[in-house]
């Protein structure tokens, strides 16, 4: 073994400055775990294919082995001059056993290798978000239960439009994240084709058994063309899509509760635990962590305009500019990560303030469907109940009032259509009539809780 191990894929160096320019250690040193199972499923396949002897196979093994204990255990001294991930674990391995290390990379190239490492980050990757996207939704479960008679303001541009319950709403976010989830185990599915195998560009000239490494490493396909397994990252856009769909539902989330928690609204009350005093005002408690899942959004939305760029001038097939597909894309998983637990703990934590709720349902014209839908069950042409309406609710501000508190003769002085039965038209009234699926009707929301549960209860993958 040479004295000190140099990467045979870059002789000449040169400044040190073009040499760190090329490093990649500082973030591709995450796909450890991923590049030693790698490294072992290949090492295993070169042993039983009789195109290593079996004796090396098992030598290189133990050797990659220790290395994974000592990354794990912090003992294991990385080389930036080794630049990146693969050097670094072969050049230690050269220290373990051998010239023997060298056999590892018979019939692999860095190219094909690190698609097969990036691959199998991006399904763990999938697992670890779908794992916390459940909790988020056990959350919103639970926040729905406990407030399973509350009726709300449903807002439409910011402005009151009919009642529903409390329940039904935060179960809008229960079937976002459901979607998610759905996106996320699309990606995992397209992360699951195993391009280890592919060599540089054109395949490799050895007898290799690419279905025994896809078994080992648990991949249920096998790229089918050499060159498009090396260049593809179609995966990664795809990941970072989702997410920043995800982090999109968290940001409306987030900004729904800075807006509820508002002295304006009321209508929540955040844990301080998730919340922060002000600097000059003591009063204060600032929805920060909820400010910061909608500000870290651009964050993820940035990682995936980024990789879109570097992809979309590209010859076939591997070029270096695919070393930039993995910052952005670590750092989103993590973003992502982060704000879906954080996001959790707020929803978990805060207090629903149902006098605030009942006060903001008492004001305004929150009824003004329900009264032009019984004008259509007169026999009245829904847009002729709705200019009434119009008028009816104009005659309530002149008048300083609300529907509620009109009189019959009120009614009956903007349509002959009105009698005494429209007294009985009320919020509870308004919540029972949209009793069909989908609606907010109590029965129908209970129908949805259990439908959420069983989709919760699906294991994967």
């Amino acid at each position: 073994m040479p004295e000190e191990y140099k990467d045979p894929a870059s002789s000449a160096r040169g400044s040190k400055l073009a040499s760190n320019f090329t490093v990649s250690l500082t973030f591709d040193r995450r796909l450890y775990k991923h590049e030693i199972k790698t490294s072992i499923a290949h090492a295993k396949m070169l042993g039983a294919e009789n195109i290593i002897p079996l004796e090396d196979s098992k030598k290189i093994i133990s050797g990659l082995k220790i290395i994974e204990s000592e990354i794990k255990s912090g003992k294991f001294v990385w080389k930036e001059d080794l630049e990146d991930i693969h050097m670094n674990v072969e050049s230690r391995l050269y220290e373990l056993i051998g010239d023997n290390a060298g056999k590892l990379h018979t019939g692999r190239s860095r190219n094909d290798q690190i698609a097969t490492d990036v691959r199998l980050w991006v399904k763990d990757a999938c697992v670890d978000l779908v794992k916390e996207c459940k909790n988020l939704q056990l959350s919103l479960i639970e926040l729905a239960e406990n407030n399973i008679k509350t009726v709300l303001p449903g807002y439409t541009h910011l402005q009151r439009g009919q009642p529903i319950l409390l329940a039904h709403h935060f179960l809008a976010y229960f079937e976002m994240i459901n979607r998610d989830i759905q996106r996320l185990q699309q990606v995992y599915k397209a992360s699951d084709i195993m391009p280890l195998g592919s060599g540089a560009i054109s395949g490799v000239s050895y007898p290799i058994n690419r279905k025994m490494v896809a078994t080992e490493l648990k991949f249920s396909k096998i790229s089918s063309n050499s060159v498009d397994a090396v260049s593809d990252r179609d995966f990664i856009v795809e990941f970072l899509s989702s997410t920043s769909i995800c982090m999109t539902h968290l940001s409306k989330l987030s900004e729904e509760l800075i807006i509820w928690s508002t002295e304006e609204f009321g209508f929540v009350t955040l844990s301080e635990q998730f919340t922060s005093g002000s600097s000059i005002m003591p009063q204060k408690r600032n929805p920060d962590f909820s400010e910061l899942i909608r500000g870290k959004t651009g964050r993820v939305y940035g990682a995936l305009f980024g990789i879109l760029t570097i992809l979309k001038g590209l010859p076939l097939a591997y070029n270096r500019d695919l070393q930039e597909d993995k910052e952005g894309l670590f750092d989103a998983f993590d973003t992502t990560l982060s704000c879906i637990r954080t996001a959790n703990g707020i929803i978990s934590t805060m207090e629903i303030n149902t006098n605030a709720i009942e006060k903001a349902m008492k004001s305004g014209f929150i009824l003004a469907t329900d009264i032009a839908d019984y004008l259509t069950n007169k026999g009245l042409p829904f847009r002729q109940a709705h200019i009434i309406m119009s008028s009816l609710s104009e005659h309530c501000r002149n008048q300083g009032k609300n529907l509620s508190s009109l009189t019959v003769e009120e009614f009956r002085s903007i349509s002959p259509y009105f009698d005494t039965s429209v007294k009985d038209i009320s919020v509870d009234s308004s919540i029972k009539s949209r009793d069909i699926k989908g609606g907010t009707a109590p029965n129908r929301v209970v129908d949805e809780l259990k439908a959420a549960k069983v989709a919760i209860s699906e294991t994967w993958p």
